[in-house]
């Protein structure tokens, strides 16, 4: 009974997954009928008119997730250095509770904020200064709107950065302690000792954990659908209101009476997880790759 539990858990979680699989397929069966191709490469969003193309959704997933991960990354990993390398223990427990409650706020919450605080910040000290640094026109180009593709991704930003900051610091943590004291030892720095012996030794941990925050980008809802402005064109400057997959799912699916409109929401719901599978797998071949280079380098080492 207890060797067929494991076979009957990945039996069934299989039939439920292909069952998602072709409910989705065939509520999107509709729109890919009748706008084809037009579906996906199509700029133009226009349920009245019964126009409906659904590239500046994709584009502008991309962009808030790209610009979310570009900050988490960094402020993560050196967020993740500092707990493991120059936190006292108790103090290290206390924030790495802090940071795992972080993790656990409900996006609501978080929109809120982004409403209520991101907003003004943006809209009249990030913004003027962005203008200021980069000019009026390009990646700085527009009025300052306070909501938009600037502040979407950085509510995403604060959204992922515990999961970022949680899974690299454990990974850090678990590192070899003789191979750090060696390091030390040897007259390195603490900071050097962790930058070139514990992270390298860790790296494939380390794009586990940009992975797992880099898929909470991409499939979170509420918040970004508070802050991102729901404005189904391309955002041609940081300050200018967006869209994104999942916002305009949010926003438009109880309210579409229209066949093709429901349909091509539901097209979209399959876009987003055909997005999140590449995602996931590009992660996992670039984590055998890393695995593969680290094996590789031992044997050298070691001939």
């Amino acid at each position: 009974m207890l060797r067929a539990s494991p076979r009957l858990a990945v039996m069934v979680f299989g039939a439920l997954l292909l069952a998602i699989v072709i409910s989705l397929g065939t509520g999107a069966a509709p729109a890919i009928g009748h706008f084809g191709t037009g579906l996906l490469t199509g700029t133009v969003w226009d349920p009245q008119a019964v126009r409906l193309g659904a590239l500046t959704f994709l584009v502008g997933t991309i962009e808030t997730t790209a610009l979310a991960m570009v900050v988490v990354v960094p402020i993560g990993l050196g967020c993740a250095l500092f707990l493991v390398g120059f936190v006292r223990p108790r103090l290290r427990s206390m924030l790495s509770t802090a940071i795992e409650l972080m993790a656990g706020v409900p996006s609501v919450v978080y929109g809120l904020w982004g409403l209520q605080v991101g907003a003004p910040f943006v809209r009249t000290i990030l913004e003027p200064a962005l203008h200021a640094a980069l000019g009026s026109t390009g990646i700085a180009g527009g009025p300052d709107l306070g909501i938009g593709l600037l502040l979407g991704s950085l509510v995403l930003s604060m959204m992922v950065l515990p999961t970022m900051v949680a899974v690299t610091r454990d990974v850090l943590a678990a590192v070899p302690d003789d191979r750090v004291e060696g390091a030390l030892a040897l007259g390195a720095t603490r900071w050097q000792a962790l930058t070139r012996v514990a992270l390298p030794a860790a790296r494939t941990g380390v794009l586990g954990a940009a992975t797992l925050a880099m898929g909470r980008a991409i499939g979170e809802t509420v918040a970004i659908t508070m802050v991102i402005g729901n404005n189904p064109a391309f955002a041609h400057s940081l300050f200018a209101p967006a869209d994104t997959m999942t916002s305009v799912i949010a926003s438009e699916f109880t309210a579409a009476t229209e066949p093709f409109h429901a349909s091509a929401l539901v097209f979209i719901g399959v876009l987003l997880m055909l997005v999140s599978v590449i995602v996931n797998a590009g992660a996992r071949l670039l984590v055998r790759a890393t695995l593969r280079g680290s094996l590789v380098r031992q044997r050298v080492a070691a001939s």
